[in-house]
């Protein structure tokens, strides 16, 4: 088991490692892009402008409503094949290739924000519609009033919410495996079919994502302490 577990030629630990990296790394660069695109789709959804709330509550069906290995698959297979049709018909005379790793950022972060917006329209609407207008009678513009107000009683009231996205997040990273990108399942899966040792591997990577997800709460345990002292000096 040992010698299984060890760095070098006789070991996997080298291979499982990189994949270490790959799932961080992927779940890391997605977290932006989702949360950004998820306030974006709350603001409209809590619109004044009608096709504005419309276009969110789409977005947020179909993507809360299709399973994520199958917006994966259309976003790597589907999406390349469009997108190569389009430089076809456009006369460019290039072939397009979509990367696992781009397909998965989009694919994960168009499902995460899909789920963010949700929490982020909830922390909305818990916010007091009067200190929106105290803001204003006090001469401050919308812009002000969201970045001295609003966002930073947003963050405390979404951050809960946010914290069990980002853990489903870290896992749904294993769903990339199934386009070959080669995170903690799949280097695992090789190493168990190689060496006949599945239930050492696959219970080696239990650990991995039990240890991400530790060291994740005590992360956001401390972003949470710090916006509550922020909040309080306020």
């Amino acid at each position: 088991m040992f010698s299984l577990l060890s760095w070098g030629a006789d070991g996997w630990l080298d291979e499982i490692a990189r994949g270490v990296q790959t799932t961080v790394l992927l779940a890391l660069v997605t977290l932006p892009f989702g949360l950004l695109l998820g306030f974006l789709i709350a603001l409209a959804k809590q619109s004044a402008e009608p096709s504005l709330r419309m276009a969110g509550n789409i977005y947020t069906t179909i993507f809360r409503g299709l399973p994520e290995l199958l917006t994966l698959f259309l976003i790597y297979y589907g999406g390349q094949i469009g997108i190569q049709k389009l430089a076809d018909t456009l006369g460019l005379g290039v072939s397009i290739n979509i990367s696992s790793f781009g397909a998965g950022v989009v694919a994960l972060a168009f499902v995460f924000s899909s789920y963010a917006s949700e929490v982020f329209l909830s922390a909305f609407r818990a916010i007091p519609r009067g200190q929106y207008e105290g803001a204003y009678a006090i001469g401050l513009t919308h812009g002000q009033t969201m970045r001295l107000i609003i966002l930073p009683q947003l963050v405390r009231i979404a951050l809960p919410g946010l914290t069990n996205l980002w853990l489903i997040l870290l896992k749904d990273t294993s769903l990339v495996s199934a386009i070959g990108l080669a995170d903690i399942i799949r280097e695992t899966s090789v190493a168990a079919r190689v060496t006949k040792e599945a239930f050492l591997f696959f219970g080696f990577a239990c650990l991995i994502y039990l240890a991400l997800a530790i060291v994740s709460s005590i992360a956001i345990g401390w972003i949470e302490r710090w916006t509550r002292k922020q909040e309080g000096a306020r």
